[in-house]
């Protein structure tokens, strides 16, 4: 059983609530933008991280994390890249990406919208935990945190706080 904590579109800023919501999980996911590498520090502070680069991330965090990574999390097969769509609407490399790995999860970020979708026709787990920094249109803070607990996702919780701090 592997608790993650999963979060995208930082840009530079971490909400103290995103720490504490995070407090109890055994690793943390970052789908991208985040924006410096204090935030990857301070997230590697609390729990392991897995994270990829996004659009707004500088060469330091580009040398640091992939564009795409494809990992096993107990019994699931995960994509994580930044830009991707989602369901219906993905990309043509994001596309490409699925049909090659089969993921059971699909983790993104980019578009500051929460959006948790079961895909049918690729039969996966779309995950899209929203933004959790203050750059941006959205008008809260969101991040995910779940189980994976052999090939069960469990648990599913949304933070959803104002953007102030």
């Amino acid at each position: 059983m592997v608790r993650i904590g999963l979060l995208s579109d930082t840009h530079g800023t971490l909400h103290p609530k995103v720490l504490h919501f995070f407090s109890e999980v055994d690793e943390i996911w970052h789908a991208g933008d985040m924006g410096s590498v204090k935030v990857a520090d301070d997230l590697r502070k609390i729990k392991p991280l897995r994270a990829v680069f996004g659009n707004i991330d500088g060469t330091e965090i580009r040398s640091l994390f992939p564009k795409d990574m494809v990992f096993k999390c107990e019994e699931k097969k995960v994509l994580m890249t930044h830009i991707a769509g989602y369901p219906g609407h993905y990309d043509g490399r994001t596309r490409d990406l699925i049909e090659r790995h089969r993921p059971d999860i699909v983790v993104c970020g980019h578009s500051h919208i929460l959006k948790i979708i079961f895909n049918h026709r690729y039969n996966h787990l779309h995950i899209n935990p929203g933004a959790a920094g203050n750059y941006g249109f959205h008008k809260s803070v969101t991040a995910v945190r779940f189980i994976i607990d052999g090939n069960n996702v469990k648990n599913m919780e949304v933070l959803d706080v104002g953007r102030r701090m």
